[in-house]
C-alpha cells in the first residue's frame, strides 16, 4: 500500500456462530476519508478477489466452505405446483470447518446425507424477511458431497406456475423461473451469492408431451418419457440458475444459436430475432470469443416480469419485444452482452450491480451501432439519459445515496434498489472514458478486462484500481480530471458527464415544437418514425397537453391501438397524466395481458396519485394479479398498498 493513498477495504463482521442463534447475513462496512463521499483506491495495487468477504445478502460462508458443483434431480409437479427431489453439492472445505451454511427460503427439507451415505443433523433457522432461512448442516472436514432431499412450495418467489389458459397454446401448463437477485434459494438450497460460482448438472422429470429447458445444454426436441438431462460445464453464480417447462418448440438461426418459444409463437419469434447471429459476431469482435457454447433465446409467456434475463446459453425474453418490425431487438443485444459483462465477469455482491448492468448497457449500444449505425445508437443513448433522469428523481434526487454506482444496499431487497441508475449512469461513465482516452484504446481495455477476469467476481474497488492502472496508466491527474472516484462512489451525476445528441431526434424535436404551437397532429411529419422517435416525442410532449390535443394525436396516429408495447406504455402514462379516458380500455387490456415490471410499476404508480386512479388501479390489479410473476406482484403490492382479501 502506497503511503500517499488509502486502499479501501471492506471489513467483515463475521456472522454469528451457529451456537449463538440464527445466523445473520454478513454485514460489511467500508472505511473512507472523513467528510468525503468518494473513495480513493491505490493506483498501483489491484486488490485480489475478495473471497473472504461474505455477501451481505447471504447466510453462506464461502470463505470457509464453498460449493463447487451442483447436481439436481427434480420432479416437476404441476398439480401441486412444487418441485421435489434432491440437490447434491460438491464441497471444497478451505478451513476444515464442521458446519456448512446454505441459503433457503420456504424449502421443506426432509433429510441430508453426507457423501451419499450417512444422514447428518441439520437446522433450518428462523425465517427472516427478504433473506429466508439459513440451512445449517453438520459436516466433517473430509466431507465431499452433501445431498439434500427437499420440496419447494407453491408460493416459491422464483417460480411461476401458469395454467393452460394463461399460455399461448391454451392446452398445457407452463413453469418459468426468475432467480435474480436472491430468489434461487426459493427453489434450490445453495450459496445464493453472485460471488460464488459453480458448475451444475440436472435431471428434470416432467409430464410427457412437455419440453424442459435450463440455463445449460438443451435438446431441441421433446423426449417420450419426459426425462431431460442437462449440463453446465462453465462456472456460474446461483442467480443464473433457470428452468422452463411447457409446450415449446425450437427454430435454429445458425449452428450455434436459435430461439425457443411457445409453439404458436415460435415462427413470429424466429422472424423477429433473426439478426441474433449478427449480434454475436459484433460482440465477439469487440470483446473476445463467446465462451458459453450456444446462445439461444427463450421467448416466454407474457407474465415474465422482465424484458430479458441473461441466463447463460438460454436468454429468457418477454414476448413484448415481438413488435413485428424488429424495432425492439436491442433488448437481445443487451442480454447477449451480458455473456461478457455479468455472466463472464460478475458483480461480487449486489452492491456492485453496476458492474453487470452499466457495462452491459454500454456494450449493447456498441453492438447496435455495428448493426444499425451511429445515429441509431445515439437515439438509444438519448433515451437512456432520459431514463437516468427519471430514475434519479424516483430515487429521491441527486443527493440520494442510491444514485451512486457502488451501492450500500444494507439489508434491503436488492430487487427494490438496483434500477436504471446502475444501467444508465454506468453506461454514461463508460462513454466518458471512451471519449477521454479514445475508442480504440478503450475497446482494447474492455477486451483485456473480460479475458483477464473471465469466470471471476469483481467489485468496485478492484475495478477502479484496474481501470486506473491499465486504462489511465496510473496518471493521478487524469483520474482526478475524469472524477473517476466521484462517478463510482458519490451520488448524483458529476459535472463532466458527456453530452449526448441525436441528429435523428432533432427532427422529432421540430415536430414537438410544431405541436406545441398548435399544428394539428395530422399535419406532423411522422412518416418513417421508429419506436425510438415515438418514445422521444411522447416523453417530451408539452406539459399543457390536454385531452383535446391527446384525442387529436390519437385520431392521427392510432396510439391507443398500437401493438408496440414500448410506445403504448408511454402513451398510457401520458393518458393517465392528462385524464384521457378513451385510453382506459386499452390500459386495462395492457395491464391484464402482460406482466413486465418495467411497464407495470410506472402505470400503477401514476394511477395511485389520485383517489380515482387508485380505485381504477386496484380494480384492474385484482383481475390481473393472479397472472403476474411473484416479482411483479411484490412491486405492485407495495405501490397500491395491496392486502390479500
Amino acid at each position: 500500500m502506497r503511503q500517499s493513498r488509502l486502499l479501501l477495504l471492506f471489513l467483515l463482521l463475521p456472522g454469528l456462530a451457529a451456537c449463538t442463534g440464527t445466523p445473520q447475513p454478513a454485514t460489511v462496512k467500508a472505511k473512507g476519508k472523513a467528510g468525503s463521499s468518494a473513495r480513493i483506491v491505490a493506483e498501483t495495487e489491484i486488490p485480489a478477489a475478495k473471497e473472504t468477504v461474505r455477501d451481505p445478502h447471504s447466510f453462506s460462508h464461502p470463505d470457509e466452505v464453498v460449493v463447487e458443483h451442483l447436481k439436481l434431480d427434480l420432479t416437476v409437479d404441476f398439480t401441486k405446483k412444487i418441485l421435489t427431489g434432491r440437490a447434491s453439492l460438491r464441497l471444497r472445505n478451505k478451513t476444515g470447518a464442521g458446519l456448512l451454511f446454505l441459503d433457503t427460503h420456504g424449502l421443506d427439507i426432509r433429510k441430508v446425507l453426507l457423501d451419499g451415505k450417512a444422514e447428518t443433523k441439520f437446522t433450518v433457522h428462523d425465517e427472516q424477511p427478504i433473506f429466508g432461512s439459513a440451512l445449517e448442516i453438520q459436516i466433517t472436514p473430509a466431507t465431499q458431497w452433501v445431498s439434500i432431499d427437499y420440496s419447494t412450495r407453491p408460493e416459491a418467489a422464483a417460480l411461476q406456475w401458469l395454467d393452460p389458459e394463461q399460455t399461448a397454446g391454451k392446452k398445457l401448463p407452463f413453469l418459468l423461473s426468475q432467480s435474480e437477485a436472491i430468489l434461487a434459494r426459493t427453489w434450490v438450497p445453495c450459496q445464493d451469492s453472485p460471488g460464488v460460482r459453480m458448475t451444475y448438472e440436472a435431471t428434470l422429470r416432467v409430464p410427457p408431451g412437455m419440453l424442459a429447458l435450463m440455463s445449460a445444454s438443451n435438446r431441441a426436441q421433446k423426449t417420450a418419457d419426459g426425462v431431460y438431462q442437462f449440463e453446465m460445464p462453465q462456472r456460474i453464480p446461483s442467480y443464473l440458475l433457470a428452468i422452463a417447462v411447457g409446450d415449446m418448440s425450437f427454430r435454429a438461426f445458425d449452428p450455434r444459436s436459435g430461439v425457443y418459444a411457445e409453439t404458436p409463437v415460435t415462427e413470429a419469434a424466429a422472424w423477429e430475432l433473426a439478426e441474433t447471429p449478427k449480434m454475436i459476431d459484433a460482440a465477439e469482435k469487440l470483446y473476445g470469443p463467446y465462451q458459453w457454447g450456444r446462445y439461444d433465446i427463450l421467448v416466454l409467456p407474457p407474465s415474465f416480469p422482465y424484458g430479458g434475463m441473461e441466463n447463460p446459453r438460454l436468454t429468457f425474453a418477454t414476448p413484448t419485444i415481438l413488435a413485428r418490425d424488429r424495432s425492439l431487438v436491442s433488448l437481445i443485444a443487451h442480454e447477449l452482452a451480458h455473456s461478457w459483462s455479468g455472466n463472464l465477469v460478475t458483480n461480487a455482491t449486489w452492491n456492485d450491480f453496476w458492474l453487470n448492468e452499466g457495462l452491459t448497457t454500454y456494450a449493447e449500444r456498441r453492438i447496435m451501432e455495428t448493426l444499425s449505425g451511429k445515429d441509431y445508437a445515439d437515439m438509444l443513448a438519448v433515451l437512456g439519459r432520459q431514463d437516468l433522469d427519471r430514475a434519479i428523481a424516483d430515487a429521491g434526487g441527486l443527493t440520494s445515496k442510491d444514485t451512486a454506482l457502488h451501492l450500500d444496499i444494507g439489508t434491503r431487497d436488492p430487487d427494490e434498489v438496483t434500477g436504471d441508475v446502475a444501467y444508465e449512469k454506468g453506461a454514461l461513465f463508460l462513454r466518458l472514458l471512451e471519449q477521454s482516452v479514445g475508442r480504440q484504446r478503450f475497446d482494447a481495455f474492455l477486451h483485456t478486462y473480460f479475458q483477464t477476469f473471465a469466470f471471476q467476481s469483481m467489485d468496485s474497488d478492484r475495478f477502479v484500481a484496474y481501470l486506473k492502472q491499465n486504462l489511465l496508466g496510473n496518471d493521478a491527474a487524469l483520474a482526478q480530471k475524469l472524477q473517476v472516484d466521484a462517478w463510482v462512489y458519490a451520488p448524483g451525476i458529476p459535472s463532466n458527464a458527456p453530452g449526448i445528441h441525436s441528429t435523428l431526434l432533432d427532427q422529432v424535436d421540430q415536430q414537438i415544437a410544431a405541436f406545441a404551437q398548435g399544428t394539428p397532429a395530422g399535419q406532423l411529419q411522422t412518416q418513417g418514425w421508429t419506436t425510438n422517435h415515438w418514445l422521444h416525442f411522447l416523453r417530451n410532449l408539452p406539459a399543457a397537453t390536454d385531452k383535446i390535443r391527446m384525442a387529436d394525436l390519437d385520431a392521427a396516429s392510432h396510439l391507443t391501438d398500437t401493438g408496440n408495447s414500448e410506445i403504448l406504455d408511454e402513451w398510457l402514462l401520458r393518458a393517465l397524466s392528462t385524464g384521457y379516458d378513451p385510453a382506459w380500455p386499452a390500459l386495462e387490456r395492457f395491464l391484464t395481458s402482460q406482466g413486465r415490471r418495467k411497464f407495470l410499476s410506472p402505470l400503477y404508480t401514476e394511477m395511485a396519485k389520485t383517489p380515482a386512479g387508485a380505485e381504477m388501479g386496484l380494480r384492474i390489479y385484482e383481475k390481473a394479479r393472479p397472472g403476474y410473476h411473484p416479482v411483479a406482484r411484490q412491486a405492485v403490492d407495495k405501490i397500491l398498498g395491496w392486502r390479500q382479501p
